[in-house]
C-alpha cells in the first residue's frame, strides 16, 4: 500500500509541475509525446488523475499530521 500511495505522490507532483509550466509558459509536458490526442500522454493524463483521486480518498488515513497526533 506504501509503494502505491508513492506512486500516487510522484504521479501527482508530475502533474502539478506539469500545470506550472503550462501557467508559466504555456509548454505542456505532454507535448513531447505527440501532445493532447497523442495514446501515451492521454494514459498519463489518466494516471495523473486517478493519483489525485486516490490521494483525496487516502489522505486522512496516510497522512501522519491528520491523525491527530498530539505533535503536530
Amino acid at each position: 500500500m506504501k509503494s502505491l500511495h508513492m506512486l500516487a505522490f510522484i504521479l501527482v507532483i508530475v502533474g502539478g509541475l506539469n500545470w506550472l509550466l503550462v501557467g508559466l509558459f504555456g509548454w505542456d509536458i505532454g507535448e513531447i509525446f505527440g501532445g493532447q490526442g497523442a495514446w501515451f500522454s492521454r494514459i498519463v493524463y489518466i494516471l495523473v488523475g486517478l493519483s489525485a483521486l486516490w490521494l483525496i480518498f487516502t489522505h486522512k488515513k496516510n497522512c501522519k499530521y491528520c491523525k491527530g497526533t498530539p505533535n503536530m
